[in-house]
């Protein structure tokens, strides 16, 4: 998900298995102080960093933006979000969407039901955990008729997540999907 050079360059995995959306780009490498922020984001009650973090995301995501597109963040499932009060990949969106001029629809899709953690699961697993996890809100299908949707996620690690969301959108006759997530997960070599 790095820089656009007018090549594309793909890691092993997703030539193996190609992703469902059409780019993805992420502002910074969970790693370091870049982690220390998403976790205070995410888990330490500090939603006044998502503004910032959404000028990052939309500096990185300049070449993926396009008129018309539906910014959606990733659900999170209704108890996770009584207990957290917020979804940070919601924050993410809604200020994107505001820099941007884009729509973003918060609540495009739905977790309809709660998904274990997935850190330390391996793809595979992820995967088979989120099969028929996410929906598309059934008073939004309408919006994604052949438009671009541009998925946000604070971070990204095997893209399960995100490519269960892709699926739902392609279902449902949205045109080219793309992610962006705040941070990505560097694979050790």
């Amino acid at each position: 998900m790095g820089t656009q050079d007018g090549y594309r360059i793909e890691c092993d995995d997703c030539l193996k298995a190609p992703p469902p959306w059409k780019a993805g780009r992420s502002a910074l490498l969970y790693d370091g102080k870049a982690r220390a922020l998403i976790l205070a984001l995410k888990h330490g009650d500090r939603p006044e960093l998502a503004r910032p973090a959404a000028r990052w995301m939309a500096q990185a995501a300049h070449e993926l933006l396009r008129p018309d597109m539906v910014i959606a963040p990733v659900p999170l499932h209704w108890s996770r979000l009584l207990k957290r009060r917020y979804n940070q990949s919601a924050l993410l969106a809604q200020h994107l969407g505001q820099d941007s001029g884009l729509d973003c629809v918060p609540d495009l899709l739905v977790r309809k039901r709660r998904t274990p953690v997935l850190d330390g699961k391996t793809a595979q697993e992820r995967a088979e955990i989120l099969k028929d996890a996410i929906r598309i809100h059934p008073r939004r299908v309408q919006l994604l008729n052949d438009r671009d949707v541009l998925l946000v996620d604070d971070v990204m690690t095997s893209g399960a997540t995100l490519a269960a969301c892709a699926r739902v959108c392609q279902d449902a006759r949205a045109n080219h999907i793309f992610v962006l997530a705040l941070a990505r997960v560097a694979k050790d070599a």
